[in-house]
């Protein structure tokens, strides 16, 4: 783990009752500034937790959190957070919804000021033309941009996702994907996203950590993306590195993880750190390919 990361955690656990066993025991990670990092793991290993812990929302049984230097204790404007249901206050438009979170992180700023940096974020999730409408007006994925719009206002040092798009439809979940990666290129976010999309993790991350089950869970792996991060929906599946990855993704959420569960009851993995990975890249493939020298994909229509 390096000293001067932007996020540190250190000794992380949870337990919610005496005598039960933890939720999760022993996390330790890091993440850099600018970093995009994902989290998976099966239902009840405490990824939501972890993420409250670091909204400063939950407090941890033991360990701690320190971010930009300064240990985590409570809630603040310097992380922003997306959760799967947009939250957002029904009364106020689109643009006043998001006037309400830029007022709150710069109370002195006169109206006209808000107004225009609001703008530029309700502009960057693609809903200049909706500014006016109430969240009744709203479709399910204009609301969650919104959503995103409004974390990002606030321009917080970290941004921390809950399954932010898992109550989308497909297309939907595919559009607002692209935005996100727009928007974190364009003003190198720090993001800490939980997903059960194995695609999606692989898209948006720089890296992805592997929970084991819980109880007792605990960060089993650290799997490097080495794709170009200057990826997309659309090329992303013509690189042979994606099926590496996503192969070795599924793989342990599918057989590994079962088996790293039974080991811990064992007493066999307690207290090891997870590994770190690269599935990307093989003896045999030590660099990426040059994507224009991969072949089109060639279509074929079915009968």
């Amino acid at each position: 783990m390096s000293n001067n990361a932007f996020l540190k955690v250190e000794g992380l656990s949870k337990c919610y009752a005496p005598g039960q066993p933890a939720v999760f025991e022993n996390i330790n990670f890091s993440i850099e500034k600018g970093e995009f990092v994902c989290i998976i793991g099966h239902s009840g290993c405490g990824k939501s937790t972890i993420l409250n812990v670091l909204a400063g929302l939950e407090d941890p049984t033991c360990g701690g959190v320190v971010m930009a230097g300064k240990e985590i204790s409570g809630p603040s404007l310097d992380r922003g957070v997306v959760f799967q249901s947009h939250a957002l206050l029904p009364w106020l438009t689109v643009e006043q919804n998001i006037a309400f979170a830029v007022k709150s992180r710069h109370p002195r700023w006169s109206g006209k000021q808000i107004a225009e940096h609001g703008a530029r974020f309700i502009e960057m999730v693609g809903l200049a033309g909706a500014a006016k409408k109430k969240p009744s007006e709203l479709s399910g994925g204009m609301k969650q941009r919104v959503g995103i719009a409004r974390a990002f206002a606030v321009e917080p040092k970290m941004l921390l996702m809950d399954e932010p798009f898992g109550a989308l439809d497909a297309l939907t979940r595919g559009v607002i994907q692209d935005e996100l990666l727009k928007i974190c290129a364009a003003t190198q976010q720090t993001v800490f996203m939980i997903t059960h999309d194995v695609d999606e993790a692989i898209l948006l991350a720089d890296k992805v950590m592997l929970m084991s089950n819980g109880p007792c869970a605990r960060i089993a792996e650290v799997v490097i993306n080495t794709l170009p991060r200057e990826r997309s929906r659309e090329t992303i599946h013509h690189d042979p590195q994606f099926y590496r990855i996503r192969n070795h993704l599924v793989d342990f959420l599918v057989r590994r993880s079962k088996t790293l569960q039974q080991d811990a009851e064992t007493g066999r993995e307690a207290g090891q750190a997870p590994r770190t990975v690269r599935p990307g890249l093989e003896e045999s493939d030590p660099l990426p390919p040059d994507p224009k020298a991969l072949k089109p994909v060639r279509h074929i229509r079915a009968i």
